[in-house]
């Protein structure tokens, strides 16, 4: 009784000692939360601003961007992948992993080659435990994105795409780069604290996704340069913006998936500590009784032994 006492002791010890791990990172997510909602909506009016520009540049120009004209024969599919860098996110990375698998088995359904991109620890760790090929992949910042690693994404993806234009079938073009003809990103949306959902959306050839406007007159826009290299200065800036904006996203479903998994790991915690109290004081209880009953057992006996004499 007094070993199931004592190991009964310990766990208590080791579940509060992790209840207080699961509630510390509770509270940093939630200040996460805050913190990456408004790096959304501070990026908001810039993303509408590029936004509706380029819908005026494309009523202006000749649309022969590369970036805008789709390929007439698709052979690879640049995915990126959206992942964290560390654990204990609920099933955030799982979600986001298998709606990249759904997006690479449509494309190969497709006759179309998938190149991976890879964002986040979790992902990397993912595919090169399963031996899969990644192209190019980028960790340290998933938490706390900026610009400036979104732009080193864009440019990288944009640098395949232009390459893709004068790739053969041996995935290599001249410049020694291996080029995409389409390219599709997988990012988790944030909709609410509780509700977070992967998906995988189409980066380019890109599609200028014009912002709803109030009923009225549009702006009248004077263009200096050109509206044709207006287009072409603008657009891999908004590619870098739909990226950023992706990555934004991400993080605050990662920080809401971790506050979401650490809670509910704090109140099984909190459960475990109420049984392990429980079957301690049954235990202790039943120790005592046990030598309460040997004490009695043993002063009776000694009684009857006296009473022979």
């Amino acid at each position: 009784m007094a070993g199931q006492v004592q190991a009964l002791r310990r766990r208590i010890r080791t579940v509060r000692s992790t209840k207080k791990i699961a509630k510390a990172q509770e509270l940093v997510a939630t200040s996460r939360i805050a913190k990456a909602q408004e790096r959304v909506n501070a990026s908001k009016p810039y993303a509408e601003a590029i936004t509706e520009v380029l819908t005026a540049l494309a009523s202006n120009a000749s649309i022969d961007n590369p970036l805008l004209v789709p390929r007439e024969q698709v052979r690879r599919a640049g995915v990126l992948l959206i992942t964290s860098d560390r654990g204990l996110a609920g099933a955030y990375n799982a979600n986001a992993i298998r709606t990249a698998e759904q997006l690479i088995s449509r494309l190969r359904a497709d006759g179309k080659d998938p190149v991976l991109y890879v964002v986040g620890r979790k992902g990397v760790g993912y595919y090169r435990f399963r031996n899969r090929p990644i192209e190019a992949s980028w960790t340290g910042f998933s938490e706390r994105p900026s610009f400036t690693d979104a732009k080193t994404i864009g440019d990288a993806l944009l640098e395949a795409f232009v390459a893709g234009a004068d790739d053969t079938d041996t995935h290599y073009g001249p410049d020694g780069i291996q080029g995409v003809d389409e390219l599709h990103i997988v990012s988790t949306r944030f909709k609410s604290l509780m509700t977070q959902s992967a998906e995988a959306r189409f980066l380019a050839p890109m599609q200028v996704e014009e912002r709803e406007r109030p009923e009225g007159l549009r702006p009248a826009y004077e263009f200096e340069p050109e509206a044709d290299e207006l287009l072409d200065a603008l657009l891999p800036k908004y590619l870098n913006t739909r990226i950023y904006a992706a990555l934004l996203d991400s993080a605050a479903s990662e920080s809401a998936s971790r506050r979401r998994a650490m809670k509910s790991a704090s109140d099984n915690a909190d459960d475990l500590l109420k049984r392990y109290t429980r079957e301690m004081n049954s235990a202790r209880q039943a120790a005592i009784t046990q030598e309460i009953s040997e004490i009695v057992g043993g002063a009776n006996a000694l009684a009857a032994a006296g009473s022979d004499v």
